[in-house]
């Protein structure tokens, strides 16, 4: 059950208490940190609710993908493989380390 680090993670990412994802989700923030902790299943209902809530697909909240997109989003065609790399690398990191691979770059290109 690897998604249950994702969700954890997608949360504090967010910013967010258990008890805000367990009241958008209409359950108890007891029962949400059951899901977390992996005692209770994450019912189908509440995994749709959250790749909605979070904009993520199914599969990257269930851990068989590292991307974030969702499948109905549209997809850039007009980049490289390498720059195509670079996007799957960028968005299979941490937030935070997201946030410095952003800086790193800003900073290259203002050379």
């Amino acid at each position: 059950m690897k998604y249950i680090k994702r969700i954890r993670d997608l949360r504090e990412d967010n910013d967010k208490t258990q008890t805000e994802i367990a009241e958008y989700l209409g359950t108890s923030q007891t029962m949400y940190a059951r899901y977390e902790r992996g005692a209770n299943e994450l019912p189908i209902r509440h995994l749709l609710a959250l790749c909605k809530y979070y904009n993520v697909s199914a599969d990257y909240l269930l851990c068989i993908s590292n991307v974030k997109q969702r499948a109905d989003e549209p997809t850039e065609t007009n980049i490289s493989n390498n720059e195509r790399k670079l996007l799957n690398a960028l968005r299979s990191l941490p937030r935070d380390k997201q946030k410095q691979a952003f800086e790193m770059i800003f900073r290259l290109s203002n050379i």
